[in-house]
């Protein structure tokens, strides 16, 4: 008998139980007992059962689908970052028996286009609901589900009087901490290196570094150029680091950032690590391949993911008990030669 031939009668008569009794195995577990829950386990194991999905969607009226509108990326440079939230989403899906269905949709084309995209998939029941990444405040996705009142849940923060259904990184409280480590190794004197981009996330990253560095005796201060062009942004930090009171802590506002500032710092004829502390936002995969290793600060991807299709589900099962308020998710630096325990002490040394 192959799986396709198989049947739920055929499931009940094996495991000895009624055809209501596998349905809620399938769809409600959490009705039947542990021994009666296993014994039809082990039956639609045995058998190879695999429920009509289609069929489902009828009753249920839900895909079990969850769209989600990738970012524009470039194959040939993708985004890490990016990339390891998307495997972390299909996981957490995955885990709960659903399945992330990609499409493309670009903000920068404004409403009426984001507005197409959104409602082609609504219009054909193709998804139950969508997770959004890479929010801001005035996102034209929000505005559209919003006004359809169609299920989402937001990677980034939403706008007042928006739904509140969202997960984000405590971005302020993970710069302080940074921050922190730093004034414990003896750094006083802090340099942020900014992002010219006018993102919310960045804004938040300064706003920690500017309280957290607060308590530095000498202060911090802050450098960017207007365009984030690596090469400027080397010369203007080389100047600070040739001049009489130049930093001995770089923290840069992504990890992107932090590879001009180890040029910038060599340039200078100084070593990161033991003249400069080096320390960047994002851990992206070159933070281990880099010499010394970049300490940065790890995002929770698979909890983010898991937060979100979470929540999602839950405004797709049961809208009055869908989440009013978002979730903030602490994250931790991951602290690495550039930034060795004790300011002064050779790279070489700390890494070992």
């Amino acid at each position: 008998m192959t799986a396709r031939q198989v049947t739920i009668e055929d499931v009940a008569r094996a495991a000895g139980v009624s055809r209501q009794t596998v349905s809620n195995a399938l769809n409600a577990p959490h009705r039947l007992r542990a021994t009666t829950l296993a014994r039809v386990t082990a039956a639609i194991d045995e058998l190879g059962y695999q429920p009509d999905q289609s069929a489902r969607s009828l009753r249920t009226g839900t895909r079990k689908v969850i769209g989600y509108p990738a970012p524009a990326d470039n194959p040939a440079d993708p985004n890490p970052l990016m990339g390891g939230f998307l495997q972390a989403l299909v996981s957490a899906a995955d885990a709960v028996g659903h399945r992330v269905l990609l499409f493309r949709c670009d903000p920068q084309q404004g409403a009426a286009a984001v507005a197409k995209s959104f409602q082609g998939l609504i219009a054909a029941r193709q998804v139950d609901g969508f997770v959004l990444s890479d929010v801001v405040h005035d996102d034209p996705r929000v505005d559209v589900l919003a006004d359809a009142g169609f299920p989402f849940a937001a990677f980034g923060r939403t706008a007042p009087g928006r739904p509140q259904n969202w997960v984000d990184i405590d971005s302020a409280a993970a710069t302080a901490a940074l921050v922190g480590v730093l004034l414990e190794q003896g750094h006083r004197r802090i340099c942020y290196v900014n992002s010219a981009a006018s993102l919310p996330w960045l804004a938040d990253r300064r706003a920690g570094l500017q309280q957290a560095a607060a308590a530095a005796p000498e202060g911090a201060f802050e450098v960017g150029v207007p365009d984030d062009d690596p090469a400027a942004l080397s010369r203007a930090l080389q100047r600070f680091l040739t001049g009489p009171d130049r930093p001995t802590a770089l923290v840069c506002a992504n990890d992107w950032l932090a590879l001009a500032a180890y040029h910038a710092v060599r340039a200078a004829g100084l070593t990161v690590g033991a003249d400069v502390a080096v320390a960047g936002f994002n851990d992206m995969p070159h933070c281990t391949l880099i010499q010394p290793a970049l300490t940065s600060v790890r995002l929770p991807l698979s909890g983010i993911a898991h937060a979100l299709v979470t929540r999602l589900i839950t405004a797709v099962e049961d809208p009055s008990a869908a989440p009013t308020g978002g979730l903030l998710l602490p994250a931790e630096p991951v602290v690495r030669a550039s930034t060795p325990a004790r300011f002064g002490r050779d790279p070489e040394e700390a890494s070992q």
